[in-house]
């Protein structure tokens, strides 16, 4: 996979602000944000419904930032950004059918531990979010599709170029560093969570490179998303909360 960015003055300055937020001020916020949650999640019927809005208005605002930067340099092609036909198309629909094949035998397997009353792996970090009413349901579906779309768009997309257009990295090490920003974005399920992000990270960038396009590694990063976020929420109080 080559590409070869240009960025102007303006996108630099919009990409490079949103890459510090991104790496230094969202794990510190997405820590915030969860804890309050959790701490309200059974005092207050509509916590998690202000949540989840909160995070898709988040993403959204995130992705737009990346299709300004695009906009604002004309150096700079939706091809750089990953928005391209994928280079093997035999190979993505291959993997989509099997990531979709492995999240519905993982999802089945997680389904019936939770109805055993048995540990689910990696429920507890995120129990707060797990949905308990249709229409969180319906939201923990949009935000996990808006979060792989977007995170994919931000993170392997237009970071990746920004390694290779602004810093002048090798493709394969800017997409390294965007895996480094990506992890610490789980910080708010502690550190645990800054390892799965940084395993997931690296899956989605290689996915990418592999393919030269975001359409494989965003429909398994979609998949992954809705199998956790629609985990059956567990019946005892919050570990988050209690703790």
């Amino acid at each position: 996979m080559t590409i070869s960015p240009d960025f102007s003055a303006a996108s630099t300055a919009v990409t490079a602000a949103l890459a510090g937020y991104l790496l230094l001020g969202e794990p510190w916020a997405g820590r915030r944000m969860y804890g309050s949650l959790a701490r309200r999640r059974h005092t207050e019927p509509r916590a998690l419904v202000r949540y989840f809005g909160s995070v898709l208005a988040l993403w959204w605002a995130f992705a737009a930032l990346a299709v300004a930067a695009l906009l604002l340099s004309p150096g700079v092609g939706a091809a750089d950004l990953g928005l391209a036909t994928p280079d093997r198309s035999a190979v993505v629909i291959t993997g989509v059918l099997l990531a979709a094949a492995i999240t519905m035998a993982s999802a089945r397997n997680f389904h019936d531990l939770a109805r055993q009353g048995k540990n689910v792996p990696g429920r507890a970090s995120i129990e707060a979010m797990l949905p308990r009413t249709p229409k969180e349901r319906r939201l923990a579906v949009a935000v996990a599709v808006t979060d792989g779309l977007c995170a994919e768009l931000v993170y392997r997309g237009l970071l990746t170029a920004f390694g290779v257009g602004v810093l002048g990295l090798d493709v394969t090490v800017a997409a390294a560093l965007s895996v480094v920003v990506y992890a610490v974005a789980g910080f708010y399920q502690g550190r645990q969570g800054v390892l799965v992000f940084a395993l997931f990270g690296v899956l989605f960038s290689g996915l990418y490179l592999a393919t030269g396009s975001l359409l494989l590694p965003a429909a398994v990063h979609v998949l992954i998303s809705v199998r956790d976020l629609t985990l059956p929420a567990p019946e005892r109080p919050l570990a988050a909360a209690a703790a």
